[in-house]
């Protein structure tokens, strides 16, 4: 290792978007100051493109706990401390000034190794209540970051390692964010969006809510969704039959573009949505994930509605009826459209990434280039 550079910094994320999309707003910025990062991931990774060179992308063995059966939780404690052994050996390689864990299961083998090894290391927690990696992690880090104030209200010895600095977004969503919110004219855009991997609620139920319009409103739409591939025929089908102005794909890579475009958005509530319709300000009706078990995607969608910015809609209450409704009461309102956009845009935090560039620096001990 070159002793003129600082030690390199290991990030340790999920293979989702959710995780790897703040990391990688992270590294930008660590890069930026000087500082080598580094990536343990598990495998799906692969799918979020190049963000990190290849000799920087580091995949550990994890699972996560799905089930109280006995043999299944054997199961995962035996790939998790395989994991483990993984992470004490690449840490041991690598030497970083400290490891970072942003959520999700494949972020216990490095950050408890790196607690071990005595190696600096802290959490990031998207989300607006503290999921059980992280809760597994809180008592065993040197410090915390944190999206939204006051999740650790009735944990004070937590409490007092917790830092809030927003969730990170990526530079397109940055950018995305000079675009000014206009209200919607002859046409209103409409973008729907299920979160990485898609979701069939939006193919089921967005089609049906159109079909519910009037003429005159369902002319001014031009909608873009996010379909999952076994549902691409039938949702473009259903539009065919409308007809309207749609383009339906499985993947969108300019995603944040395409918020900046929108008038009103229909989509899930994961951490990095709700950040990025924040950092963008753009006004959304949310149906969070239901049955997960720490209810996340609910508590991150009441952020933005108590805000002003989002409608939040139970899955159960989701129905074309309803989404059609909204639709209709919004699109006759476009002065309040302007108002929740303004409202989602003041608690978005363009600058997270480099409050927790911060923290990183501070934690690790380390003298980085600004």
């Amino acid at each position: 290792m070159d002793a003129s550079k600082p030690a390199p910094v290991l990030v340790a994320a999920g293979g989702t978007g959710g995780h790897l999309f703040p990391a990688v707003a992270l590294a930008g910025v660590l890069a930026e100051r000087g500082i080598a990062v580094h990536l343990a991931t598990d495998r799906r990774a692969v799918q979020f493109g190049d963000a990190f060179s290849n000799d920087a992308i580091h995949v550990i063995a994890s699972a996560t706990v799905r089930s109280r059966n006995p043999v299944a939780l054997a199961q995962t404690a035996a790939m998790l401390g395989y994991g483990f052994t993984q992470a004490w050996t690449l840490i041991g390689r690598l030497r970083p000034a400290a490891v970072i864990g942003f959520g999700g299961y494949p972020t216990v083998p490095p950050v408890l190794a790196a607690a071990w090894r005595g190696v600096p290391s802290l959490i990031h927690e998207a989300n607006a209540v503290v999921g059980r990696a992280n809760r597994l992690l809180a008592p065993r880090v040197n410090a915390i970051a944190t999206t939204f104030p006051d999740i650790f209200s009735n944990a004070p010895e937590l409490a007092a390692k917790a830092t809030l600095t927003g969730n990170p977004v990526r530079s397109a969503v940055i950018a995305a964010a000079t675009v000014p919110y206009v209200s919607p004219g002859e046409t209103m855009r409409l973008l729907v969006f299920g979160g990485s991997q898609g979701a069939r609620i939006m193919a089921d139920t967005v089609p049906a809510a159109i079909a519910r319009l009037n003429a005159g409103l369902r002319a001014r739409l031009h909608i873009v969704q996010q379909a999952r591939e076994e549902d691409l025929a039938r949702v473009r089908q259903a539009y065919a039959s409308l007809p309207v102005a749609t383009e339906v794909a499985p993947f969108f890579a300019d995603l944040p573009a395409r918020i900046a475009a929108s008038h009103l958005v229909v989509s899930r509530s994961g951490a990095s949505t709700v950040a990025e319709l924040a950092a963008i300000g753009r006004p959304s009706i949310l149906v969070p994930l239901p049955h997960a078990i720490d209810q996340d995607q609910f508590a991150n969608a009441g952020v933005l509605e108590r805000a002003g910015g989002a409608l939040r809609l139970v899955q159960d209450v989701f129905t074309p009826q309803r989404l059609a409704g909204e639709i209709t009461t919004l699109a006759q309102a476009p002065q309040r459209l302007a108002a929740m956009a303004a409202a989602a845009r003041s608690i978005g935090r363009l600058d997270a990434a480099n409050r927790l560039a911060d923290l990183v620096v501070k934690v690790a001990g380390i003298a980085a280039k600004h």
